[in-house]
């Protein structure tokens, strides 16, 4: 009869502690980092929904939690592929404050943090304006609310201050970015991003060759519920390629099912008997642009 009571006692401990009902899923809460005003509020941070294109200032200038990771990640911006760092912090819910590594915030955050020796306590991250519309960030110690202190250096050795800090947090060598080997201007981070996974270059490049718009791609995977194509079965990458290229064919050909027909017989058995993709499309293409101008 004890067991039983200890049984239903443990029980009701663990519904305690997992909150039952409806929920949001559990995924990170994103922080970017711009200085800015909104219905004349200013902000330093900010939430993105995607969905509605949507901008949602954040007013609190400090989160309070503890750093659990560094990693870098590739976004592309105009046609360019740009450099963030994520700070992932643990607090009652798993943050990531995304900054671009050539920004003040990001350079100012990894000086105070490389005066961290013990990432197992609490830290107070916070932002900070600066003048001309730039943002730096500060450190303190969450039990005695003190702040860490580092002296600016934009021309510190930010390749040998992340690779402390990942040693200090007990990242693996997975999870550290690689480090270039060439020169570079003393005030730039000597940081490359982890390598792309081969189906989202795989779609990133035939993406490119076709101009389709990146827009587009982002609404067909949000309709999967991913954000990248590497999420995906091979299938359905498979079908997000098709419909790029016959987007791109539309107007190319007065009979849509020829387009199909021609890209099933030169894309993708060509493909499957060895043959390079994007040569297999670039050729597809230029035999419909050709048609087409025969046909003028």
């Amino acid at each position: 009869m004890l067991q039983t009571t200890n049984y239903h006692t443990s029980q009701q401990n663990m519904v305690t502690e997992i909150k039952l009902g409806l929920c949001n899923p559990p995924e990170p809460i994103y922080l970017y980092v711009k200085n800015a005003e909104l219905g004349g509020e200013s902000y330093l941070w900010y939430h993105y929904d995607i969905e509605r294109d949507k901008t949602i200032p954040v007013s609190q200038r400090a989160l309070t939690g503890y750093l659990s990771e560094l990693r870098f990640t590739t976004k592309e911006f105009k046609g360019k592929d740009n450099l963030k760092l994520d700070i992932v912090v643990s607090a009652d819910e798993v943050y990531v404050i995304r900054s671009g590594v050539e920004t003040n915030f990001t350079k100012s955050f990894l000086l105070a943090a490389s005066g961290v020796q013990d990432f197992s306590k609490p830290l107070i991250i916070t932002a900070n304006a600066g003048e001309q519309n730039t943002v730096f960030c500060n450190l303190y110690d969450a039990v005695t609310k003190t702040r860490i202190e580092r002296e600016w250096n934009k021309n510190a050795d930010w390749a040998t201050i992340i690779r402390n800090i990942q040693s200090r947090l007990g990242g693996t060598s997975s999870a550290i970015p690689s480090i270039a080997e060439t020169p570079v201007a003393p005030a730039k981070l000597s940081v490359v991003p982890q390598p792309v996974h081969p189906q989202d270059l795989r779609v990133k490049n035939i993406r490119t060759l076709l101009d389709y718009p990146l827009d587009l791609v982002k609404k067909w995977l949000q309709f999967q519920d991913v954000d990248r194509p590497s999420l995906l079965h091979i299938t359905k990458i498979n079908e997000l390629v098709k419909t790029m290229c016959l987007a791109w064919a539309a107007d190319k050909c007065d009979h849509p099912n020829h387009a199909e027909s021609l890209y099933q017989n030169q894309v993708v058995d060509a493909v499957g008997l060895g043959a390079d993709e994007l040569t297999a499309i670039n050729g597809w293409m230029q035999q419909l642009q050709t048609a087409k101008a025969g046909a003028v």
